[in-house]
């Protein structure tokens, strides 16, 4: 049976007759604005994170504050003193009182469906302007004991805004007290990428130079995909004599697996790394650095994402390769990425292969530009989906931190 709405004031009271734990020193806060982050999950902590990455891009003053899976998502370095990792406090009234007096960030974006009552009053009566990303239509909870009445609803009208993944959740949060003027529906929370940089002079040469030959891409692929890779072209290239492989192995360390399948395939293979250009003769152009990645995947309508055909790995990013406008191949083993890939799949954008045969095949039929233009349309559709979520969150912000007078 589900709890009654209840307000703070019992929960509160609760949290004042915990007993503190000693607490260490926190670090000094930064001067300037300050947006704390919390996430859930890695897969929250990424899309968090590359709001996080456009907020600075546009504001380098921000210092961000990470909580919850954001700790390890959106610290990349020890020494990088504009995001500082820091835990949650209990739910008593010393430790979210504490917290709120020396971090007082300006905004928080909260993912997720575990509610933090105490924390999140506290911050808001100081001021710090709540954002709810990502809500779904799962069940809230809170640390609250089950013989206290939900207090779910009376935390959840703290948000200043709540965007939601789909209608339901829009319902549940219109059912649970939120007015309609808060509620913003979003769809899935992601973690865009902005395009890869490239050289508009070389990608001018190079479209030149390949005009009119069908083309794909291996993108960050890893070694032991790679023989796989080669033969699925080699099974490709049957049906389309002149389609060309691009091989971007994921590092270094990779490209030497990667050249020996190449080598060993006796297929036509230019190093792009040794100062060699393709002719109309070369089948596989092997590119060892990564630095060029946002060229080929310009050039390449179709792109297989590695790390996926081998376990281990859990896949990359997606939506890197989406952001270039290009149809998705990958293999079964992308949970680091889930996520992502079953958002794009729902789409449209991407599809599933299971070995080199079924890889071949799905080459096959996208050469024809028509398909691959319908499921790379689907994919930029998302990327715009997820660029424009940034956008409003980051605009939320932006007004709070401009004008901290006002109400959060």
């Amino acid at each position: 049976m589900a709890r009654r709405p209840f307000s703070l004031s019992a929960y509160l009271a609760l949290g004042r007759s915990r007993s503190s734990r000693p607490l260490p020193a926190p670090p000094p806060r930064p001067r300037g604005p300050l947006v704390w982050l919390h996430a859930a999950d890695a897969t929250d902590a990424r899309a968090l994170a590359a709001i996080a990455t456009r907020m600075r891009a546009q504001r380098s003053e921000i210092t961000i504050l990470a909580t919850g899976a954001c700790c390890e998502t959106c610290v990349p370095a020890e020494d990088d003193e504009d995001v500082i990792a820091a835990d949650l406090p209990a739910e008593t009234a010393a430790e979210t009182e504490a917290f709120a007096a020396h971090w007082r960030p300006e905004v928080g974006l909260w993912t997720g469906t575990a509610l933090r009552p105490a924390l999140l009053h506290k911050l808001h009566d100081s001021g710090t302007r709540l954002i709810l990303l990502g809500a779904s239509d799962a069940p809230w909870t809170t640390p609250a004991p089950g013989w206290m009445p939900d207090v779910a609803p009376a935390t959840l009208a703290l948000f200043h805004r709540a965007f939601t993944r789909n209608r339901a959740a829009q319902r549940q949060l219109r059912r649970l007290g939120l007015p309609d003027q808060r509620l913003i529906p979003a769809g899935p929370l992601t973690a865009t990428e902005p395009p890869l940089e490239c050289s508009d002079s070389l990608h001018e040469d190079m479209a030149s130079a390949l005009t009119g030959r069908p083309i794909w891409l291996a993108a960050r692929l890893r070694g032991a995909e790679a023989e796989d890779i080669v033969r699925a072209h080699r099974r490709a290239v049957r049906l389309a004599h002149r389609l060309l492989l691009i091989i971007s192995p994921a590092d270094r360390a990779e490209a030497e697996a990667a050249e020996r399948a190449a080598a060993d395939s006796g297929l036509r293979l230019c190093r792009w790394e040794a100062g060699e250009t393709p002719d109309e003769t070369t089948q596989i152009l092997l590119a060892e650095d990564s630095t060029d990645l946002g060229l080929w995947y310009r050039l390449s309508p179709i792109a297989f994402l590695g790390g996926s055909l081998v376990p281990g790995h859990g896949g990359e990013n997606p939506m890197e390769a989406a952001a270039h406008g290009t149809a998705l191949l990958y293999g079964p083993n992308v949970g680091r990425h889930l996520a992502a890939y079953s958002q794009l799949v729902e789409a449209g954008a991407a599809r599933i292969v299971r070995d080199f045969d079924s890889l071949g095949t799905a080459v096959s039929q996208l050469v024809a530009p028509d398909q691959a233009a319908v499921m790379a349309h689907a994919g930029w559709d998302v990327v715009s989906q997820g660029a424009a979520l940034a956008d409003e969150v980051i605009e939320l912000a932006f007004e709070r931190i401009d004008a901290p007078d006002e109400a959060a």
